[in-house]
């Protein structure tokens, strides 16, 4: 069985991870989306909510399981027998972080744990968390970033965190 995985910290999950999503899981056997528990990130969503936003976002997707890890990739990996990792590119200056973190990745595995990069598609390539975030944070319209449920759940976040 061909397994990947796609961690990240989908805070929130967009359209352009979604992208990165079916279209890995067209390519494996079986995909896990797995949500990094960051301390040193300030999240908008807990861990929790995130991996619920993403089992809601991939429902229909039969081979995609989504879980949470913290610490090392490689170890999270090792531990359920993945030896691919997918990551998203949106542009070149994500490359030349994506391709440090994937030879760091391959070092510390001692080559047990590859990385496929998937560009995203053009529609999304300007899609970033940090961007919905900040646009939602100032009222704007994030329905084309996300999907609706998501767009709610973004906006009704900032409305606690506001107190309003």
């Amino acid at each position: 069985m061909k397994k990947a995985i796609y961690p990240g910290s989908f805070d929130p999950v967009t359209f352009g991870h979604l992208d990165v999503i079916e279209r890995a899981a067209a390519m494996f056997d079986e995909l896990t989306v797995s949500v990094l528990n960051n301390v040193a990130k300030s999240s908008l969503f807990s861990v929790e909510e995130r991996v619920n936003i993403l089992k809601e976002a991939t429902k229909d997707l039969e081979n995609v399981k989504v879980d949470s890890f913290s610490g090392l990739l490689i170890d999270y990996a090792a531990s359920r027998d993945i030896h691919v990792a997918i990551r998203g590119l949106r542009a070149i200056t994500d490359f030349e972080y994506e391709l440090q973190t994937a030879q760091t990745n391959s070092m510390l595995s001692k080559g047990s744990l590859d990385t496929v990069f998937l560009t995203t598609s053009l529609e999304y390539a300007y899609l970033s968390s940090s961007s919905v975030k900040e646009i939602a944070y100032f009222g704007g319209d994030i329905s084309q970033c996300v999907p609706d449920f998501v767009k709610e759940l973004v906006y009704e976040k900032y409305k606690q965190i506001k107190g309003k």
